[in-house]
Order: structure tokens, then C-alpha cells, then sequence
């Protein structure tokens, strides 16, 4: 609908005008977040075996393709229907446009628009997952896993925190999703990794860790550059509206990434004697993450405090699921989205005036124990029926051949 029929409906110009703005902003949000898909493929393609780039791609591309389906079919009405008892949304399935008022507005925006808006949230945070079960799960578990969370694990969770239930009633604050996207998302990674096992070869017989260095580090920066150009959209569309405070959460969302980087840089320097590649562009990632609760109420020199946190953290924590836990994560993804997003939305609690530490700490545990026992419960069922883990030889070989059939690199030989 035009400015032109708006007014005539009887809405004010001024009015009209501004709902057309904050269409198009949002609209220009989804479709930043929406590229996303395009930097994780590339990060997790890049920092994994070439043998398995076709594997990732496919996984990266379904994640959005059933995150679309499912999220419209079940999801959105679990996150965004009716309030029940604050825990779930109980209207709304099938067709979720019926949740629109007359007006055909829902939340202040077509709702269309604001449905939109949340599949491209909900596909983020299943393709998390991707990169740390990466190289060594079977396709169609992966299928199931990624329809799984956004049917039983993202909306819910999402409900308490964004769709009016018992979290946001209790004054937890996630402006953007660093707990309902990717604590959520890396805390699903860290259950699928353990549940399946260390890649063949990661580890020795008396437990040593051996590198399995990815084989495109270009590749992967350009996903890292990808990931940070579209956090614009993840964390400034958030406001669904064309308001003045975008440019303060754009700067807060970029001196949080830059001072994250900058610590992992120096972190590593200091610890393996040169600045290490793979890991500062983690550290990229893992200030992103932390400021995106809190990137709409906090003030820039608390950015740049939360985000050099995060790019200290996010070292240590990778070293922790790798050489202690024994959690084979090609990728960082538990370390980045789980860790730093868990911390992030703490902080928040923390530096911003306006919120409380008690209910954030309250908000991340009620949802990291949730998100727990559901994908602990839907990767053993999985595990249990269709199987997680491709064989040894198939393994060996890469998963592009004896799942898809093909190579994303052809007449490379790469059975190593």
C-alpha cells in the first residue's frame, strides 16, 4: 500500500509516512541478516576441510530453507501468539498472518514484514550449529536437527524473551538476540558436538590435541567481513522502526567488534608468539555477538569494554572446549555464540543504566538450561534412530562425495 492509499484509509500523512519508513528499514534489516547465511557458509567453508565445502554449503542453505517453512508453519505462533501463562504462544499456526488486527498491522508493522523479519532470526540461529558438527555428520540428521530448533527450541525461547513472555514481564533485556539467537544457537552446537564426537584424527591416543587447519583462510575472512557488514542489519534493524538511535547502535556495534578484534590479536600474540589469523577474526565475531543485547543501551566506551572482553574470552574459551573439555568445534562456534553471547547479555545487565544484572542472570540461565535439555533430547533421538556420524570411510573421504555425490573442488584428491 502506497503513501497515496495510506491517506486515503484515513491514516495522517505524517503517520503514514513514518510506517512506510519504518517498512522500508526493517525490509533493508531482514535483508542484511538474511546475507548472513551467505558469511556463515563462507567462515565455516573456509575454517573446515575442502573435502566437506559442498557439505557446508548445503547445510548453510537448508538451515534457511526449513527455518522458513517450519518457523511460518509452527514457529511464529509459538514465539509471537497469544501469551500463555507467559511460557508459550498458543495462536496463530498455519498461517500466521491471521495474527494481524484489522488494520493488517502486527506489532506496528505489516505482518508480513514482521514475520519476515524474525525467519531470517530464526535461520541464523539454527545455522550456528552447522559449523561446529561440521565434517562428520550425516546430512539427513542435519535436515532434522535444523527443522527441530525451529519448531521446538528457538520460538520458544524467543517467546519469553521477545514475544511477551515471563522474560521480558521480568525486565530481561536482548535488544537484538546475543541469548535468543546465539547463546541459544551455541549452546545446540555445543550438545550436537558432544553427542557426536571428536573428528578422526583430532586427537591423539594420549589425548594431545592435533590442528586441523582449515583450507581457505581467505575464504573465511571474507565470510568474517560478510558477518560484520550484515551485523548492521542484525542489530541496527532490530528496532523494526526508522528511529533516531540507529546511528548510536551502529557505533556501538562496530566499536564492540573492533576492540574485540584488536584483543584476540593481542591475546594471541602474546600467547603463541604471533598474531594468529584464524582466531582474530573469531575475535571479530565474538564482540558482535556480546554487544548485540545490549547495543541500543549502552554507551560506547562500555561497547568498546564489552567487546575487548569478548575477544579475550573467546581465546581462552576455544582452548577450553578444545584441549580441556575435549569438544572437537571446527569453528568456534560454542566459544563465539554461546560463551560470548551468554556474557554479552550479561554485561549488559552490568553497563547499561536502564537494566539490572539479577534478571539478565535469571534470563540466561532459564534459557541456556531449556535449550539444553531440548537439544540433548533431540540430538539423542536422532542419534538413536537415523544416526548422527557418517562412517570412517566416508569420513576419510569427504562428506562432498558419499553425501551429495559431488566435489566443490573437482579432480582434487583429498583423502587425508
Amino acid at each position: 500500500m502506497g503513501l497515496t492509499a495510506l491517506i486515503e484509509s484515513g491514516m495522517e500523512a505524517t503517520a503514514a509516512t513514518e510506517l512506510l519508513l519504518n517498512v522500508v528499514w526493517t525490509i533493508v534489516g531482514a535483508i542484511l541478516v538474511y546475507f548472513m547465511q551467505a558469511g556463515f557458509a563462507m567462515c565455516e567453508a573456509g575454517f573446515t576441510r575442502a573435502k566437506n565445502t559442498g557439505n557446508i554449503l548445503m547445510k548453510n542453505m537448508m538451515d534457511f530453507v526449513l527455518g522458513s517453512l517450519f518457523f511460518f508453519i509452527f514457529g511464529f505462533a509459538i514465539m509471537h501468539g497469544s501469551d500463555w501463562n507467559g511460557i508459550i504462544g498458543s495462536t496463530g499456526f498455519l498461517d500466521p498472518t491471521k495474527l494481524a488486527d484489522a488494520d493488517g498491522l502486527f506489532n506496528g508493522l505489516p505482518i508480513g514484514v514482521f514475520i519476515i523479519f524474525h525467519t531470517v532470526f530464526c535461520a541464523t540461529a539454527a545455522t550456528i550449529v552447522s559449523g561446529a558438527m561440521a565434517e562428520r555428520t550425516k546430512f539427513i540428521a542435519y535436515l532434522f536437527y535444523s527443522a527441530a530448533i525451529s519448531i521446538f527450541i528457538y520460538p520458544v525461547s524467543g517467546h519469553w524473551i521477545w514475544g511477551g513472555g515471563f522474560l521480558s514481564q521480568m525486565g530481561f533485556h536482548d535488544f537484538a538476540g546475543s541469548t535468543a539467537v546465539h547463546m541459544v544457537g551455541g549452546i545446540c552446537a555445543l550438545v550436537g558436538a558432544k553427542i557426536l564426537g571428536p573428528r578422526i584424527g583430532k586427537y591423539g591416543k594420549d589425548g594431545n590435541v592435533k590442528a586441523i587447519p582449515g583450507h581457505n583462510l581467505s575464504i573465511a575472512a571474507l565470510g568474517v567481513f560478510i558477518l560484520w557488514f550484515c551485523w548492521f542489519g542484525f542489530n541496527c534493524g532490530s528496532t523494526t522502526a526508522a528511529t533516531t538511535n540507529i546511528g548510536d547502535i551502529a557505533m556501538t556495534t562496530n566499536l564492540a567488534a573492533a576492540a574485540a578484534t584488536l584483543a584476540a590479536l593481542i591475546v594471541t600474540w602474546i600467547r603463541y608468539g604471533k598474531p594468529d589469523v584464524s582466531m582474530t577474526f573469531n575475535g571479530s565475531l565474538a564482540g558482535l555477538v556480546a554487544i548485540t543485547a545490549g547495543c541500543d543501551c549502552v554507551s560506547n566506551v562500555s561497547a568498546i569494554i564489552i567487546g575487548a572482553i569478548a575477544g579475550v574470552l573467546v581465546v581462552f574459551s576455544v582452548e577450553f572446549f578444545d584441549k580441556a573439555a575435549k569438544i572437537d568445534d571446527p569453528v568456534g562456534a560454542i566459544s563465539v555464540h554461546g560463551v560470548c553471547g551468554a556474557t554479552g547479555t550479561l554485561l549488559t545487565g552490568i553497563f547499561s543504566p536502564d537494566y539490572s544484572f539479577t534478571p539478565q542472570l535469571i534470563g540466561v540461565a532459564a534459557t541456556a538450561a531449556y535449550v539444553f535439555v531440548m537439544a540433548f533430547i533431540i540430538f539423542t533421538i536422532i542419534n538413536k534412530t537415523v544416526g548422527l556420524r557418517v562412517t570412517k570411510e566416508e569420513e576419510l573421504d569427504g562428506l562432498d562425495i558419499h553425501e551429495h555425490g559431488c566435489s566443490a573442488y573437482a579432480d582434487f584428491n583429498f583423502r587425508l
